[in-house]
């Protein structure tokens, strides 16, 4: 609570991300993120004001999100999780013509990645605060997105945490139902018991199949930056783990699935 009320001091309504966008309109399920806590440097905090009433959304759960709107009809690709923001600053100045809609609940990172936008003219990224399957679920069309990306989630290596995992069968139909027919969806992790459910779940998911042609993992695509935290942990020894799978033209979608293509109130950017 006391993060919270500091949060509203910082950003009043409309100058920044909020602290808790969704508020109670929605169920307090197992979460597969956990919201870090550290202070958020004077340019940063000065980057959300200037920015975030153009290029920021808050993940409210109240409105359908129009993405050819927000990006003036680039194709739209989905960022979960982008800590620092300096890979998804790097691969939306190499690739300006695809939207980057990159979610986060870490405010430090919105206000770095922002920040790096203005710095380097990048007008192809939005900042989206918030739970990104909220976002998935009630805020985006069906086959809205060109691609999706979750780079190194947390992998809640626990036995008692593997429920909160982000890769499970229940999210990938989530995805699968908001990606294009063939869009990619593109997982990195480095570790390795995470990196195996992953490539179980997606194999066995009937919305996706893999891009190898003989299974199993990929080579890191050259899209995707080296970034720093993948630096350590190969520096440690760890070995990282790439898997593209794309989106079938045969998945059916079910509106018992959630389904807000329909939805009566498409908006463009908060």
């Amino acid at each position: 609570m006391a993060e919270n009320r500091t949060m509203s001091r910082m950003f009043p309504e409309g100058t920044g991300p909020a602290a808790d966008p969704a508020g109670s309109h929605f169920e307090r399920r197992i979460r597969s993120f956990q919201p870090r806590r550290s202070r958020v440097t004077t340019g940063q905090a000065e980057a959300l004001r200037r920015m975030w009433a153009d290029w920021g959304t808050d993940i409210d759960g109240q409105r359908i999100l129009d993405p050819d709107a927000m990006f003036g009809g680039l194709p739209v690709v989905l960022e979960i999780g982008f800590g620092m923001g300096e890979a998804t600053a790097r691969m939306a100045a190499d690739d300006p013509g695809t939207g980057i809609l990159a979610v986060d609940v870490h405010t430090p990172g919105q206000g770095n990645l922002l920040r790096l936008a203005e710095e380097h003219g990048l007008t192809n990224i939005r900042v989206a605060n918030g739970d990104a399957i909220i976002l998935l679920r009630e805020m985006l069309p069906a086959e809205s997105l060109a691609g999706l990306r979750i780079y190194f989630p947390d992998p809640w290596p626990k036995k008692r945490h593997h429920k909160r995992r982000l890769i499970q069968p229940e999210f990938l139909t989530l995805a699968a139902g908001r990606l294009k027919p063939g869009a990619v969806l593109h997982c990195a992790t480095d570790w390795e018991p995470y990196a195996e459910q992953m490539l179980a779940e997606l194999t066995a998911h009937p919305g996706f199949e893999n891009t190898q042609r003989e299974g199993g993992y990929a080579p890191r695509p050259a899209f995707r930056p080296l970034t720093r935290f993948e630096g350590q942990g190969l520096d440690k020894g760890h070995v990282v783990r790439d898997l593209l799978f794309r989106r079938v033209r045969e998945f059916q979608l079910r509106a018992a699935e959630g389904d807000v293509a329909e939805h009566p109130s498409v908006t463009g950017p908060a």
